[in-house]
C-alpha cells in the first residue's frame, strides 16, 4: 500500500512540476504514472552507479554535482517516455529540484503525525 501511495505521489508532484515549468510537459495522467515509474527505476538502478562514479567531482563540488545528476536522470526519462518533454539540461535541472521540492512537501503532508492518537 506504502508504495503505491509513493507512487501516485510521485505522479502528482510530477504533473504539478510540468505545470509549473514551462519547458517540461507531461501529455496525461498516464504518462505521468509512466514517468514516476521510469524515474524510480533509474533512480533507484542508474542513479547510485553515476554517484559512485562521480564521487570525487561530487566532493569537490560540496554535493552539488548531484543536482546535475538529478537532471540527466529527468533527461533520460524523458527521452524514453514519449509523453514527457523536457526542453533542455538546464529546465531538467529546475524540474528535477522543484520535482524534489514538491516530492518532500506531499509526503510531509501525507505522512501520519508520530505524536497524534
Amino acid at each position: 500500500m506504502k508504495l503505491l501511495i509513493t507512487w501516485l505521489t510521485s505522479t502528482a508532484a510530477i504533473l504539478i512540476s510540468a505545470w509549473l515549468i514551462s519547458g517540461a510537459s507531461v501529455s496525461s495522467f498516464w504518462a505521468g504514472l509512466l514517468v514516476a515509474l521510469v524515474l524510480g527505476i533509474v533512480n533507484a538502478v542508474i542513479r547510485p552507479f553515476l554517484l559512485l562514479l562521480t564521487l570525487p567531482i561530487n566532493i569537490l563540488t560540496l554535493g552539488l554535482f548531484t543536482l546535475v545528476i538529478n537532471a540527466l536522470m529527468v533527461l533520460l526519462v524523458a527521452a524514453i517516455i514519449p509523453g514527457f518533454m523536457v526542453s533542455s539540461f538546464w529546465v531538467a535541472l529546475i524540474f528535477s529540484i522543484i520535482l524534489s521540492i514538491i516530492v518532500w512537501i506531499l509526503e510531509a503532508l501525507l505522512e501520519p503525525q508520530n505524536n497524534q492518537r
